[in-house]
């Protein structure tokens, strides 16, 4: 007998429908012929035991206590998933071959990992379990993935970096809530002040742009344009150009402060010629867009729909179970090669499932490959696309409607020319002065003909220009002085948090931490950010003021009354390098837990010296907030499981 344990129902289903048939349906569990047997989890079915397990002294919340540090870790079944637990105990007894089928990422590694060491499989059946990763629900991905079966003991190293970063996110979100909101009280305080490795530095960067807008005051810089004409009576414009000269007098973004600075360039040049010093055109093109990962897919559809990341993730869990797109907890743009000679069947269902591409369909030319296709930048899943299943679109939610779309539309583009175009530069040196004009002319629209509704950015060099070349004279008929004012920065949306969360490296300044966390994830998973952001307006740390993001109250007192490390992802990212060296069994656990203790006992040292005065005056808590916040907070987490089946590892019980 084979057993096959999916991740989740939707997996085990589609896995058995390519099994031989006759199929037996039972309570968990589905029997296909040659002896395969197919069964599920249900997401997580175990969670972490709560303190009170470990010790019931714990249920009281008492400094005194911290730091709570399990030595023997306590992993319990989820109740609503005991039975489902007790079917996949019942079938490993039978079973003599055992397949891991969680999904391909280091959370799916331990989902079904965990199940089985907790059911008690000797060491020796586990070294001899096979792995079986999927990323596209359709039949045939399904029977390919089928043929080319791993063993499970080469992705160990997964499944304990995804242990590591489960225990310590409970073991620093249980010590650090129970930390602040317990200081809190002292303070006069009696809400929850949650802290988490990922919640609290999203929480920060909105926190410090607020207070960046807040305190922000505008200044007055200046630009100046020459109105410039050639031997042939041809106009154009061209702005100056400060020289190093000139930096006493403007900021580090390179404007000019001083407005009598740029008034001496204006007379100075006014009525003179010049001379130009470059003439060029260059030709350039954009190649088109890479497919989606979901942080880009979340980050368009709230810029271009107003979705936000959770009706984002929740309308791709749809479309995936209902196989019309590929898996969508994906981190990576770009697709296997082999999956090339699938494309004439997936834009022939794009052109059948959706009436509005059809003739973007129609114009793609199949045969041509884009840069998407490139096997060494695929990992655990490939970016996510379209299927080739054919259906209707009619019974769709309007959001799922609108994602597949988008996801359709950026597969299509793989198949457009690039954009192509000329760009004309002109150097031009008066009266010792260096000023530039620059324009681009559009050579061939290209995939952006796909993408005309979408507002382009403004360019100020959009301009018609002459043909010139180098030691032209030219003469200067007139020289405008523009005066403008600095702006704040523009405050958090849906779009730009993810983008934050997903490039939070342009945040850190130590240049080791930045680009540990480009080389990964950034803050979150492509599972989690949705979770994160929701979890942190439904604990009243963030609101919404029309399209914007902004702090409460609350959650700005508690940005100041926690440490600066905690607040900032430079730990996020210093945990990232150390799970991933796991991975590459370059790291231990026991020396990434080790280093964990020895900094959460630095960081309660330090919150129990000062405080938390920040939350003095914050309106206190109704009394019924604690109760009704614990339901809402079970709700959300079962809505989040049932949606993603996934725990963000940021959310410990509290």
């Amino acid at each position: 007998m084979r057993l096959i344990i999916a991740e989740k129902p939707s997996l085990g289903r589609a896995i058995a429908d390519v099994l031989p048939k006759p199929h037996k349906k039972h309570e968990g569990y589905i029997e296909t012929a040659g002896g395969n047997f197919v069964t599920w989890c249900i997401g997580h079915l175990l969670e972490q035991a709560e303190p009170e397990v470990y010790d019931p002294a714990f249920k009281q919340w008492r400094l005194e206590h911290l730091p709570i540090l399990p030595q023997q870790w306590i992993v319990q079944p989820r109740k609503s998933c005991r039975s489902q637990l007790a079917v996949i105990k019942k079938l490993l007894k039978r079973a003599e071959i055992i397949v891991h089928a969680g999904d391909p990422d280091r959370e799916g590694q331990l989902l079904v990992d965990e199940v089985l060491q907790f059911l008690q499989l000797s060491p020796m059946r586990r070294k001899e379990v096979h792995r079986l990763l999927i990323n596209d629900l359709n039949p045939s991905a399904v029977k390919k993935s089928l043929a080319t079966l791993q063993s499970n003991n080469d992705f160990v190293p997964l499944s304990v970096s995804a242990l590591a970063r489960s225990r310590a996110d409970w073991i620093y979100g249980i010590n650090m809530t129970r930390a602040f909101t317990l200081m809190g009280r002292k303070e006069g305080y009696n809400g929850l002040l949650s802290v988490g490795r990922v919640q609290t530095p999203v929480l920060g960067l909105v926190v410090r742009r607020d207070l960046e807008i807040e305190r922000f005051t505008p200044k007055p810089y200046f630009d100046v344009f020459a109105e410039l004409e050639t031997n042939k009576k041809e106009r154009f414009k061209a702005r100056w150009q400060p020289s190093e000269s000139c930096q006493p007098w403007m900021d580090e973004d390179g404007r000019v402060l001083d407005k009598r600075l740029a008034q001496n360039v204006v007379d100075r040049i006014t009525g003179k010629p010049g001379e130009v010093i470059k003439a060029e055109d260059k030709p350039g093109k954009e190649s088109p867009p890479l497919p989606y990962s979901l942080s880009i897919l979340q980050i368009d559809a709230a810029r271009q729909h107003r979705l936000s990341a959770k009706q984002v993730l929740e309308s791709c869990q749809a479309l995936y179970e209902q196989k019309l797109i590929t898996y969508p907890r994906s981190d990576c743009r770009y697709l296997p090669k082999e999956h090339f000679r699938q494309a004439p069947e997936v834009l022939a269902a794009i052109r059948h499932n959706e009436q509005n591409l059809v003739k973007a369909v129609d114009d793609a030319d199949a045969d041509k490959s884009s840069k998407a296709w490139n096997d060494k930048k695929v990992s655990a899943h490939h970016a996510i696309i379209p299927t080739a299943r054919r259906a209707s679109l009619e019974r769709l939610k309007e959001s799922e409607y609108l994602v597949y779309r988008l996801i359709a539309r950026q597969y299509i583009a793989q198949f457009y020319p690039d954009h192509t175009y000329s760009t004309r530069r002109i150097d031009t040196r008066i009266e010792g002065g260096l000023f530039k004009a620059q324009n681009r002319v559009l050579l061939n629209e290209g995939w952006k003909v796909l993408f005309k509704g979408k507002k382009r950015p403004d360019n100020d060099w959009e301009q018609p220009l002459p043909v010139v070349k180098t030691g032209d004279k030219i003469h200067c008929v007139n020289a405008e002085l523009k005066e403008k004012e600095t702006q704040p920065p523009l405050p958090f949306s849906d779009a730009t948090l993810l983008s934050a969360m997903t490039g939070i490296a342009r945040f850190v300044k130590d240049p080791a931490i930045r680009k540990v966390l480009k080389d990964t994830d950034g803050l979150g998973t492509e599972a989690t950010r949705a979770g994160i952001i929701e979890l942190l307006f439904s604990r009243n740390f963030l609101t919404r003021q029309g399209r914007t993001i902004c702090a409460t109250t609350t959650g700005r007192a508690l940005i100041q009354a926690l440490p600066d490390t905690v607040s900032r992802p430079d730990m996020t990212a210093r945990w990232e390098s150390s799970l991933e060296s796991i991975v590459e069994r370059k790291g231990s656990y026991s020396a990434f837990m080790l280093g964990l203790d020895q900094q959460l006992r630095e960081l309660l040292s330090t919150a129990l010296s000062t405080g938390v005065p920040s939350v003095r005056n914050l309106p206190p808590v109704k009394p019924v907030f604690r109760k009704k916040r614990q339901v809402s907070r079970d709700k959300q987490g079962s809505a989040l499981r049932k949606k993603s089946y996934r725990k963000s590892g940021d959310t410990p019980k509290v």
